[in-house]
This record gives structure tokens, C-alpha cells and sequence, in this order.
């Protein structure tokens, strides 16, 4: 294949797309809770390994928890690699995902800041982290009554990005990929009383803020959005439960008004509090401290 034929990427990343999508397209023709246990174990035992998923998590997992023994981050890391393949597939099948979830209440202190704001067409910013899985409260929140757009980030695989985004711009309210032109639209959203939702975890430019005990670079976004246009900024996760395939969804308390990097500190507490109980839902497969 040419580098003609593919533009906006490498060819590993082709290949890898090609894979991707095949493992996917059988998976699909399978039963939803075989295909999401068979996609978790694929993960786990053949593309976390192959494609340095799980070397990653451990590195990761090194970092933080030095102390950690290293068959101990061996098994957390595979278990990290297990949710990510499972999040992988119930997104791609996100209207089965959507009814698996038709009788999950949401939980939580925010829920009265939610339904004030409804009320009163205030804007909402859900923030939330690459952990169980994100889109689960999205679901749970859209069965309510509430329209929730999204900004996202693009995946580096501009392959795999281009049918993974699909998958979340295939229901629900307004998605747009990041960059000036998908911010200016997830602003002009929320200025209209609009809710979207925003994730905060991964490496990208703004402050070197502490997350799990190490500097990271972290988005000031959320909060900088949030302060110019008078809006709710309430996390909200999806946390997977011991069946591997139902989830509890928590909408927690607002976040205070604060200065930006005020504002991201807490919003890192809040995840770091669901790290410290359920660390093997965290995606410790990302770069998170360059």
C-alpha cells in the first residue's frame, strides 16, 4: 500500500485499524454478553500485550504505586485492558448498551443542581474520565429527559477515529471532535441552556496540575468554559459493577467556582477517589504524565 493511499496515517496504523474492525465486525454477530466478554478478553490477553496497551498500564502503574509488587501490576494492568475492550464494544453497540442500562437510576448529591438547572436552562458541563465507562451516565441521564452533547478528542489512529466516532455521534445530543471550530460549537451549545459533557483525564495543554501524586498536563477547558459562561461543572461516572456488565451511575456534587486550576485540582480529587476503589477501571493505558 502506497503512502499516497493513506494520508492521515501510518500504515501499522492501518493495519491495526483493519484488525480492529474485523475483530469488531464478527463480535457483533455475536450475542451482547458474549460479545462484550469476548472483547474484554481479547483485550486482555492478545491486543493489550500486542500493541503495548498493558506495558503502558504497568509502566503507569509503576509510577504510582512503586511499592506495588510486580505480579500485582501484571494482573491490575490486564484487568485495565479487560474494561478498556469492554467499554471498546458496548459503545460500538450503544443501542443494546442503551438498554441494558433502561432500568440504572442515577445516583448522587448533584442530581438537584441537575433537575435546578433544567428548570432554569442554566448550562451544564458533565465532566468525567476514561473510567468503567463514560458514556454510561450519558445513556442513563438522555433516558431521564436530558439532551447532552459532548466534546471529544480525536484518536490518534485517524482510521479508527473515523467509524469510532460514529459511534458517538449516533445518538444523544450534539458531539464535537476538539479543535477551535468543535469548541466554538460545544460553546454556542451550552449558551443556549445546553448540557454537554466533557472528559479531563488525558495529557493535553494547559497546567501541570498534581493527579495521583505526579504532575501531569491538564486541560483548563472545562473550568475556563464553564466560568465564562456561568455554567454547572458536576462529574458524573460510570462505574462497572462485579457482573462486568451492569453499572452504577454517579452524579456527584457541583464542582465550586474557583480559579481554573482551583477547579481541575478538585475535579482530579473527585477521580482519584474512584482510583483508589476501583483502580483497574481507570484507563492506565493512556499517557497521562508525558
Amino acid at each position: 500500500m502506497s503512502a499516497q493511499k493513506v494520508p492521515d496515517g501510518t500504515r501499522a496504523d492501518w493495519l491495526a485499524d483493519r484488525a480492529l474492525r474485523g475483530l469488531i465486525a464478527t463480535l457483533m454477530r455475536l450475542p451482547y454478553d458474549t460479545r462484550v466478554a469476548m472483547m474484554g478478553s481479547a483485550l486482555r490477553r492478545a491486543i493489550g500485550p500486542l500493541t503495548g496497551y498493558r506495558k503502558r498500564a504497568e509502566d503507569n502503574l509503576a509510577l504510582i504505586y512503586p511499592d506495588m509488587g510486580v505480579i500485582d501490576r501484571r494482573q491490575l494492568a490486564e484487568k485495565c485492558c479487560e474494561n478498556f475492550g469492554r467499554t471498546i464494544i458496548e459503545n460500538y453497540s450503544w443501542e443494546e448498551f442503551g438498554q441494558r442500562l433502561s432500568t440504572t437510576e442515577a445516583t448522587g448529591d448533584g442530581l438537584s443542581a441537575l433537575a435546578q438547572a433544567a428548570k432554569t436552562q442554566r448550562p451544564v458541563i458533565f465532566v468525567t474520565a476514561h473510567f468503567g465507562n463514560h458514556e454510561a451516565p450519558r445513556h442513563v441521564l438522555t433516558r431521564m429527559g436530558h439532551t447532552i452533547g459532548g466534546l471529544y478528542r480525536p484518536m490518534q489512529n485517524a482510521y479508527f477515529n473515523d467509524h469510532y466516532a460514529k459511534t458517538m455521534t449516533s445518538w444523544g445530543g450534539p458531539v464535537f471532535a476538539q479543535g477551535r471550530r468543535g469548541t466554538m460549537g460545544f460553546v454556542r451549545h451550552l449558551r443556549n441552556g445546553g448540557f454537554g459533557t466533557l472528559l479531563y483525564d488525558v495529557s493535553a495543554p494547559g497546567a501541570r496540575l498534581p493527579f495521583l501524586g505526579h504532575p501531569a498536563r491538564t486541560s483548563l477547558s472545562a473550568a475556563e468554559i464553564a466560568l465564562k459562561l456561568d455554567a454547572l461543572v458536576i462529574p458524573y461516572f460510570g462505574i462497572r459493577q462485579p457482573d462486568g456488565l451492569s453499572f452504577a451511575v454517579k452524579v456527584e456534587a457541583p464542582v465550586r467556582p474557583a480559579s481554573p486550576e482551583e477547579m481541575l485540582l478538585e475535579m482530579n480529587a473527585r477521580l482519584e477517589a474512584h482510583i483508589a476503589q476501583h483502580p483497574e477501571q481507570w484507563f492506565w493505558v493512556h499517557r497521562r504524565w508525558k
